[in-house]
């Protein structure tokens, strides 16, 4: 499963939050990172996952909410949602 998750940091940007994000990105090992940008606009990031199921993913993300407010998304590719038309 592919998740798309918006974050917002509750407060100013520290190289602290940047070690803390690479901890927690690594405490799942089922988790596998697709891509994770830094944005401007109404979210700071945007982190692009694939794992096994929902319940991994929420583990993972409860662990930053000290410092960013998440929105997670499930996806489904483009070919696999047509074919449900």
């Amino acid at each position: 499963m592919i998740f798309i998750t918006l974050n917002r940091l509750r407060g100013k940007a520290a190289k602290e939050d940047i070690e803390r994000t690479n901890k927690i990105l690594a405490s799942e090992p089922k988790v596998k990172v697709l891509a994770f940008y830094w944005t401007l606009g109404r979210y700071d990031t945007v982190l692009i996952v694939e794992a096994p199921n929902e319940k991994t993913v929420m583990k993972m993300l409860l662990q930053a909410g000290e410092f960013a407010a998440t929105e997670t998304m499930v996806a489904i590719p483009r070919e696999e949602a047509i074919k449900l038309l």
